[in-house]
């Protein structure tokens, strides 16, 4: 069974697509599918992005087909294909995974740097108090270095997102100005999301972005909303996991993130 902490201490509200509600608490999480279901290759959604868009401002995801990396960054969605170009998304494209959220910080923060990857995070985390479940991240900067990746769009049958992944293109996009999107999920989330910090990038210019694997910030400007509320819509198919991934599949999500 999934692991009650993740309900208790998330306030999580899983249901199936024909069941979803009209609404969302102002600090909660929107999310589509799961990691896990993603993980395995689930990789058509009947969430479209009209509907997403009533759901949050900002975010990440990806289209059916795993067809390049999604951002969502003040209303707009955009997405960055395979290699790293930006374009708008069109409101009748489908997602099979996604997380977005009415974005309204709960904390600010100037950045120093400079700050690599990890100092970035540690930064970040030192922003997000002790004890919250779930946290979206932004952060304005200029970028020293900026590492990202894209996947190629995929046809079926579906291979598991290890395999894909394998053939990621990765594209380095600094020095470049630009924001970061994402989320913080706890370690007993994962399965459901991916613990940690899962980050994307698009430039200021709406002209390059992609999954962030690495970066070096010069300065920049951080801003964290912090929730414990998460609506999980399931796709049909699509099943909660079980608690937690098993120790191959753990590792084949961060092998793949």
């Amino acid at each position: 069974m999934l692991d009650e902490r993740l309900i208790s201490r998330l306030h999580m509200h899983a249901e199936h697509r024909e069941l979803l509600r009209s609404g969302e608490p102002p600090d909660e999480i929107f999310q589509t599918s799961t990691i896990a279901a993603l993980l395995d290759g689930a990789y058509e959604g009947d969430l479209s992005f009209a509907e997403l868009m009533r759901h949050g401002d900002l975010g990440l995801g990806t289209l059916n087909g795993l067809d390049g990396e999604m951002i969502a960054l003040g209303g707009e969605f955009m997405r960055a294909d395979i290699d790293g170009l930006i374009a708008p998304v069109e409101p009748d494209a489908l997602t099979p995974f996604a997380v977005v959220v009415s974005f309204e910080p709960t904390a600010l923060a100037e950045l120093v740097g400079p700050l690599d990857h990890a100092a970035l995070l540690a930064a970040l985390d030192e922003l997000i108090p002790a004890g919250s479940a779930a946290c979206a991240v932004r952060v304005d900067g200029r970028f020293e270095e900026l590492r990202a990746r894209s996947v190629p769009r995929q046809k079926p049958p579906y291979r598991p997102l290890v395999e894909v992944a394998a053939e990621q293109r990765v594209f380095e996009l600094g020095p470049t100005e630009g924001t970061l999107v994402g989320f913080r999920f706890p370690d007993w989330a994962e399965g459901v999301e991916i613990s940690g910090f899962h980050l994307h990038y698009v430039d200021d210019e709406r002209a390059r972005g992609g999954h962030v694997l690495d970066c070096r910030l010069a300065e920049g400007r951080a801003a964290v909303d912090v929730s414990r509320h998460l609506h999980l819509e399931l796709p049909r198919g699509v099943e909660l996991p079980d608690s937690g991934l098993d120790e191959g599949s753990s590792r084949g999500l961060h092998a793949a993130e």
